[in-house]
């Protein structure tokens, strides 16, 4: 999807998906991810899901382009575009002829398959660590173990025999390119997911420390202060955030995907970056009902769409997490007075 939007200054821009921001007008500061970055006319930057992005000066226009097929990024030439280093990576479009030629022809082109090849050429072109693209590749190998593994607890040692196992010495090509070790490479991770987790949900703190795979909270908030001059709670506190308000369509969103496998208000509560009793909380004091309910309201109206296809009984308790037959149809029973095979029977005399 393609739009042009003109950014209010300061609000919190979160990214749903695979996304190209491409700075048409303004030359002001951005943030993304808790940096500030200045002088961004005519570039275009891409960031992943999970990322947010602000616009800190008033006079921006951008062209913001959603891709929602994420297969095409499965391709390891088109991480380059998305999986930034050790600072925000981006298309120079008054360098990039191609870039220019295919937005201006075709303004808002739903034809995004062009733009990712064009770009992650020019991203290699523009080559910002001065490296081949084999050396690219193994750089970026490093990035995905990091990006994978950062909550893990794992040793510098254990890392590296991860990153190093088809024999190429990783590290040194690492720290020679881009001037930061691993171990750097894993803090400064750390350190984002952190702030993410501090910044945009209310989990307390010793939570957050377990979760970015510190063992000691106290350790945590002393490391954290260490870094960017404040405790986690005063980091929380101060950072500028206008929460939007759209915890009932999250919440139901996520009982419609996974409904069938996860019942747990643990998976939930992890999902809506809430702990239990506060998304337990909000969903009564929001739809004033329980989110157990919701769930069990979800299955069985799963349940009744598949019984009115002629969907077999087994099949159904498979296909919506059930480990018996007579188990789903007990809960069936139980919730709607009826057997499913009742209800089906009802389905062909009406």
């Amino acid at each position: 999807m393609v739009t042009k939007l003109l950014p209010e200054i300061d609000k919190v821009y979160f990214i749903d998906s695979y996304t190209l921001i491409h700075i048409l007008e303004g030359s002001g500061n951005i943030q993304v991810d808790f940096e500030n970055y200045f002088d961004w006319e005519n570039k275009a930057i891409y960031l992943e899901k999970g990322q947010y992005i602000k616009f800190l000066s008033e006079d921006f226009v951008v062209r913001k382009i959603e891709f929602p097929d994420e297969t095409m990024f499965r391709n390891k030439d088109v991480r380059v575009l998305f999986k930034h280093l050790i600072s925000l990576g981006y298309i120079d479009f008054a360098e990039c002829s191609d870039c220019k030629s295919f937005l201006d022809k075709s303004i808002f082109s739903e034809d995004t398959q062009e733009i990712i090849d064009i770009s992650s050429k020019q991203w290699y072109w523009q080559n910002p660590f001065q490296a081949s693209r084999s050396e690219y590749q193994i750089i970026f190998d490093v990035k995905e173990v990091i990006d994978e593994q950062f909550p893990n607890n794992l040793s510098n040692t254990d890392l590296v025999k991860l990153i190093n196992e088809n024999g190429v010495d990783a590290q040194a090509l690492v720290h020679k390119k881009i001037g930061l070790s691993i171990n750097k490479l894993l803090s400064k991770k750390r350190l984002v997911e952190s702030k993410r987790k501090i910044a945009f949900s209310d989990k307390n703190i010793q939570e957050i420390s377990f979760e970015m795979g510190y063992k000691d909270a106290a350790y945590f908030n002393r490391i954290f202060k260490n870094t960017t001059g404040s405790t986690p709670s005063e980091f929380r506190m101060n950072f500028d955030f206008k929460e939007r308000d759209t915890f009932v369509q999250d919440i139901i969103g996520l009982i419609k995907a996974y409904h069938a496998e996860q019942r747990s208000l643990e998976f939930y509560a992890d999902k809506m970056n809430l702990a239990v009793k506060t998304l337990s909380k909000k969903t009564r004091d929001k739809l004033n009902t329980s989110l157990g309910q919701l769930i069990r309201s979800e299955l069985i109206s799963s349940s009744k769409i598949r019984l009115a296809e002629d969907t077999p009984i087994h099949e159904i308790a498979y296909q919506l997490g059930f480990e018996e037959a007579n188990h789903f149809s007990n809960f069936f029973k139980h919730y709607t007075g009826k057997t499913p095979t009742a209800f089906q029977s009802e389905k062909y005399n009406s």
